[in-house]
């Protein structure tokens, strides 16, 4: 399979090239890239079958490089730092989304997945996930142990920490546990109406039935989460903010 790498750090196009050669990939690698411009001009040449494609490059990121090349028949897998992204990478379609550093099986697992999709079904499911996703602000993508799992902040309750782990509790009694701590996800939530009123708990505001001046939120599913006295009144002014909103 013809392949292209695109990617801007230098000692990471090694390390993919590395891999390829020991796993014994069927793949020829035409050439490698750091920029958008020069992968452009490089796959309108060399017309690659699989793009190695990672997210933030020299001049503009990875996005660019597809809207630019949307008239070339080849198939992606990202490769990058940042879960953010995966959404994304979703809806264009990408046969799979490797996070750095690359793990060998999971390098594995996405060539595998190339071989069993034609570039006509990885058109076919770019246009099916442009119109299935809508707000990429209120969505987030998950890591679990053998998947990606997309879920709706909108329908989200709350989030629990322990030990190293997060578990996302949804409205539809599904819930799902990341090998991360509650930070990684702080800053994101946030922006979506989430608060942390206890170091291992995030809760979503509009889930809220009610809240005890005592230091005790009660969730409309009957959950209770305790807020701890050093973020009592911070959450207590985010709470009536929100509400006032």
């Amino acid at each position: 399979m013809k392949t292209l790498i695109v990617e801007d750090k230098a000692y990471i196009r090694k390390a993919l090239l590395n891999l390829l050669q020991l796993i014994e990939a069927e793949v020829e690698v035409l050439g490698e890239c750091a920029s958008v411009k020069d992968a452009v001009v490089v796959a309108n040449a060399c017309k690659p079958e699989l793009i190695f494609l990672d997210i933030n490059l020299l001049d503009g990121n990875a996005f660019d490089f597809l809207e630019q090349t949307e008239h070339l028949s080849f198939k992606v897998i990202f490769i990058t730092a940042y879960e953010e992204y995966a959404l994304k990478a979703l809806k264009f379609g990408a046969v799979d989304y490797i996070l750095k550093p690359v793990d060998v099986l999971e390098l594995k697992d996405a060539l595998h997945k190339v071989k069993s999709i034609t570039v006509t079904e990885q058109q076919k499911q770019i246009k099916k996930t442009k119109t299935v996703w809508g707000n990429d602000d209120q969505k987030l993508i998950l890591s679990l142990h053998d998947s990606f799992q997309v879920i709706d902040l909108n329908e989200l309750v709350y989030c629990e920490s322990d030990k190293g782990y997060t578990t996302f509790y949804n409205c539809n009694n599904k819930k799902y546990v990341v090998s991360k701590t509650l930070k990684d996800f702080e800053e994101r939530l946030t922006k979506a109406n989430f608060s942390r009123p206890h170091q291992s708990f995030m809760v979503n505001f509009k889930f809220i039935d009610k809240y005890e001046k005592s230091g005790t939120i009660h969730l409309k599913n009957g959950i209770k989460i305790p807020v701890s006295l050093r973020k009592k009144e911070q959450f207590v002014q985010s709470f009536l903010n929100w509400n006032k909103s």
